[in-house]
């Protein structure tokens, strides 16, 4: 079961760097064309969602790697778990389908899964 967190760990951490950088570095209308919600917020907010999903990724793997306060990992794996929830609500909200919706549903149950894995039966 380790090396089973440790791997989602990582593909969880893996797709927020992705996705945080992709915030943080597409222009704003570029952002608008490919993901509609984005018009909803301002540009600082977008990117400002961007820096908490690469920071996130990062405590999901630095505290647990280094053995240097662990449970930073768990804890990391919750804000990224409600970071989704938000995300999910917003696609909601905006009516825009069950396939928009979906990703942020999967990538919310996954980190629960590793946050309630290293808090409790697994912890690091």
């Amino acid at each position: 079961m380790t090396t089973f967190l440790w791997i989602l760990s990582f593909l969880l951490a893996a797709v927020f760097v992705g996705t945080g950088a992709a915030k943080l570095l597409t222009p704003r209308e570029q952002q608008i064309e490919r993901t509609p919600y984005a018009e909803d917020f301002p540009h600082t907010v977008i990117m400002g969602i961007g820096v908490l999903e690469i920071l996130g990724a990062i405590g999901l793997i630095v505290p647990a790697l280094t053995g240097v306060a662990p449970i930073l990992s768990a804890f990391a794996a919750a804000g990224l778990a409600i970071t989704m929830v938000f995300a999910a609500l917003v696609h909601v909200r905006r009516g825009d389908g069950a396939l928009a919706t979906l990703p942020s549903i999967v990538l919310a149950i996954l980190a629960v899964t590793v946050a309630w894995s290293r808090f409790g039966p697994y912890p690091l």
